[in-house]
C-alpha cells in the first residue's frame, strides 16, 4: 500500500500531458532470440520478413545490451531499471517445491507501476518468471492489469502444456495430456495479445509481450517452409520458431495499423540474452550465429552473450533505416518509459538507467561511465565495460578467477587478453566491479549461495 501511495504522489509533480500525447509502449521480449537469427542482422537461412521490415522502418542497434545472460535476472533488470549488481534477482533461482522463480520483493518499483500513474493500461503476455501469483513477485502485484501465459520459466519449456494462466486463473489444456500435442501455446498467447490490444486501443497502454519463442524445447506445430530442409529436426524446429515469432510480430504490426494507432505506438523488440548456442553447436553452426564476430553465448558475460537483437520503431519519431552503434542496456528502459509517459521516476526508485528517448529519436547515445553485469549460475561471474569511449571490457569468470581485459575498440571479439599489459585498467575494472555490486546474501560474490537451477 505504501509503495502504491508513493507512486501515486508522483503524479503531483509530473509534466502534464493529454492522453493523446502519450504513446502506447510495446516491448516485445523474445526468449533467446539472437542477433544472428534475423535477416536484418545477416541471417541467410531463416526468414524474418516482418522484423526485417520493422528494422527498415525504424532503428536497428548493434550494441543493445541485455540485463544479464539468462532469463529471470535479465527480465528483472528490464522491469526494475537496475543493473544486475543492484537488482533483487541476479540468477535463475527456481523455487525448490512447486512452480515459479525467486520473486521480486514487495518494495520493487516496476516500469508497469510507474506507467499506471500516468494512466496506462498494462499487460504481460507470454512469460513472466519473476514470481508466482501467491508471492510478492506476481505480475498482478507488480503493476500489471492483465497476464496471460506461463508464469514459471520451467513450465514454459513446453510449447504444448497442459495448462496456462489467464491472470491468476489456471486454464486447463487437457487435450495436451499424455504428450498428445494438440494445442500450441503460442496460438493462445498470440490471440490473447491481439485481443487485449484491441480492447485498449482508445487510451495509452503498455504491453510487455514476453514471447517464449524460440527458447527450447524446440517444438513447433508446423514446420512450414523448413519441412523439407536437409537439417536435423531440432534445426528445422528452431528456424520455424523464429519465423513464427516473426509472423506473430507482423500480425501485431498490422493490427496497430488497422486500429490507426501505429503512429502513436513505439515498439521495441529484443532478445533477453545474446546467442544461446556455441558456434560449434548444431544450431549455432548451421545458422552462423557468431557471424557478428562476437565471442561467447548464454550464461557467459562476453559480448556474444550480452549483445542481443534490438530494434525500435515509432513512425515519424524514430529514424527509419538507421543502424546505430550506440550502446544501451535493459536498465535504461524504465527511465525511457517514464519520459515517454511524461512522468518522473519516483524518488523511491533508484534506477541505474538513463532515458533513451532523445537517442531513439536520432540523437547521440547517452554518456555514461560504465556498464556492469554479474550472473549467479553456480559460481558468480562479473563483467564491466568502461572508459572514456567505453573501449575497455573486463571479465571475471569466478571469485578466484583472474580479471581478463580487452579493448573493444580494436578487439570486439575479445580474443586478446591484455590484462598483463594494462595493470592500471585492470585496477580500475576491479574498483568498478566492487562499487557496482551491492551486497545481498542471496547473491554473494564469494561463491554459490542457495542452489540454482538452470533455465
Amino acid at each position: 500500500m505504501k509503495k502504491f501511495l508513493s507512486l501515486l504522489l508522483v503524479t503531483l509533480f509530473v509534466q502534464s500531458l493529454n492522453a493523446a500525447d502519450k504513446p502506447n509502449i510495446i516491448f516485445i521480449l523474445s526468449d533467446d532470440l539472437a542477433q544472428g537469427d534475423l535477416g536484418c542482422y545477416g541471417q541467410k537461412l531463416i526468414q524474418t520478413p516482418c522484423i526485417d521490415e520493422m528494422a527498415k522502418e525504424g532503428t536497428r542497434f548493434t550494441q543493445g545490451y541485455c540485463g544479464t545472460s539468462v532469463c529471470a535476472p535479465s527480465r528483472t533488470s528490464l522491469m526494475t531499471g537496475l543493473h544486475s549488481g543492484h537488482a533483487p534477482v541476479r540468477g535463475n533461482w527456481e523455487i525448490a517445491k512447486g512452480e515459479g522463480q525467486y520473486p521480486l520483493p514487495k518494495e520493487t518499483v516496476t516500469v508497469a507501476e510507474i506507467l499506471k500513474t500516468a494512466g496506462y493500461a498494462t499487460a504481460t503476455t507470454g512469460k513472466w518468471g519473476m514470481g508466482m501469483f501467491e508471492t510478492t513477485g506476481s505480475p498482478l502485484k507488480q503493476g500489471m492489469d492483465h497476464f496471460f501465459g506461463y508464469n514459471c520459466q520451467r513450465h514454459a519449456h513446453s510449447y504444448f502444456p497442459t495448462y496456462l494462466y489467464n491472470d491468476d486463473k489456471r486454464i486447463e489444456l487437457s487435450e495436451n495430456a499424455n504428450k498428445t500435442k494438440k494445442t500450441y501455446a503460442q496460438n493462445l498467447i498470440q490471440a490473447d495479445t491481439l485481443q487485449w490490444v484491441r480492447q485498449h486501443a482508445e487510451k495509452p497502454f503498455f504491453l510487455f509481450y514476453a514471447c517464449t519463442l524460440p527458447h527450447g524445447n524446440h517444438e513447433i506445430d508446423k514446420l512450414g517452409i523448413y519441412n523439407d530442409k536437409p537439417w536435423t529436426d531440432e534445426q528445422k524446429a528452431y528456424a520455424a520458431q523464429v519465423t513464427r515469432l516473426d509472423h506473430d510480430c507482423g500480425e501485431l504490426f498490422a493490427l496497430l495499423k488497422e486500429l490507426k494507432i501505429d503512429e502513436k505506438t513505439i515498439v521495441i523488440i529484443t532478445g533477453d540474452n545474446g546467442s544461446s548456442f556455441s558456434e560449434q553447436s548444431g544450431i549455432g553452426k548451421l545458422f552462423d550465429q557468431a557471424s557478428n564476430g562476437l565471442r561467447g553465448f548464454k550464461r557467459g558475460l562476453y559480448e556474444g552473450a550480452l549483445r542481443q537483437a534490438a530494434i525500435a520503431r515509432w513512425p515519424g519519431k524514430i529514424p527509419a533505416g538507421r543502424v546505430s552503434e550506440g550502446a544501451w542496456a535493459f536498465w535504461d528502459f524504465l527511465p525511457t518509459a517514464a519520459e515517454l509517459a511524461g512522468v518522473k521516476v519516483p524518488e523511491n526508485c533508484k534506477t541505474d538507467g538513463l532515458s533513451l528517448v532523445s537517442y531513439f529519436q536520432g540523437g547521440p547515445a547517452p554518456k555514461r561511465d560504465y556498464f556492469y553485469w554479474e550472473l549467479h549460475e553456480g559460481k558468480p561471474i562479473q563483467a564491466v565495460r568502461f572508459g572514456s569511449e567505453l573501449e575497455w571490457k573486463a571479465v571475471k569468470n569466478g571469485p578466484k578467477a583472474k580479471v581478463e581485459l580487452y579493448n573493444l575498440k580494436n578487439d570486439v571479439g575479445e580474443k586478446n587478453d591484455i590484462a598483463a599489459e594494462q595493470p592500471q585498467m585492470v585496477e580500475k575494472a576491479v574498483e568498478l566491479m566492487k562499487s557496482a555490486h551491492a551486497d545481498d546474501p542471496n547473491w554473494p560474490l564469494t561463491g554459490p549461495a542457495p542452489a540454482r537451477s538452470k533455465k
